[in-house]
């Protein structure tokens, strides 16, 4: 099964990450719009920026109860589960690119809690070649940013995401839902429980 970033079709200001525009820009869009050509001369190249958000509820002391976990369907068909994940914009700050794919991915209802300078609890490589790390995507080499988000509204999956799950602690750390996330995220899950104190 091929296991990659997951890249949600861009609305019509978006980073152009799965349904790229054309190859020239319309004056006054993004000038960090790729075309398909350019976006895998790019990926061929270089590494690709990006950020994840691992969604959590909190109580009101500000422990972690639940971790949302999103499910999805591949082209292919196949279910996997995911978290929020996409490309940092030429230009754009990691707190906008945040909150940006958190509302893309959640919906403008999940009321994200950003601080004011946001500090990823790890920095998580992908690589086309499975086994140079436990992170996987076959498509490309990217560097990301991985975050804990607090989020206090509805969440209204869109994009490509089917549905968000919300588990306790437990559960989201288990073989059972590792075994159910694609390109390494498991792992990834462990590492932002231990990051509140979660992992046991």
């Amino acid at each position: 099964m091929a296991v990659r970033t997951p890249d949600p079709d861009p609305e019509p200001e978006d980073d152009g990450l799965a349904g790229f525009a054309a190859a020239t820009p319309a004056p006054g869009s993004n000038p960090g719009w790729l075309s398909e050509f350019e976006l895998e001369e790019a990926r061929r190249r270089l590494p690709m920026l990006y950020v994840e958000a691992v969604p959590v509820r909190t109580d009101g002391s500000g422990v972690v109860t639940e971790i949302g976990i999103l499910l999805r369907s591949t082209p292919m068909g196949e279910m996997t589960r995911t978290i929020v994940s996409g490309r940092v914009r030429f230009g754009e700050t990691i707190r906008d690119a945040l909150f940006r794919h958190v509302e893309n991915d959640l919906g403008p209802m999940a009321f994200p809690l950003l601080p004011p300078q946001p500090l990823p609890f790890t920095v998580a490589e992908y690589f086309p070649i499975p086994g140079v790390s436990a992170y996987h995507d076959d498509r490309q080499h990217a560097v990301s940013l991985a975050f804990v988000v607090p989020v206090t509204g509805t969440c209204e999956p869109r994009q490509d995401a089917l549905e968000v799950t919300w588990f306790t602690p437990e559960e989201a750390g288990s073989d059972a839902v590792a075994a159910e996330m694609e390109g390494g995220r498991g792992t990834l899950i462990r590492q932002a429980l231990a990051s509140v104190g979660l992992l046991r």
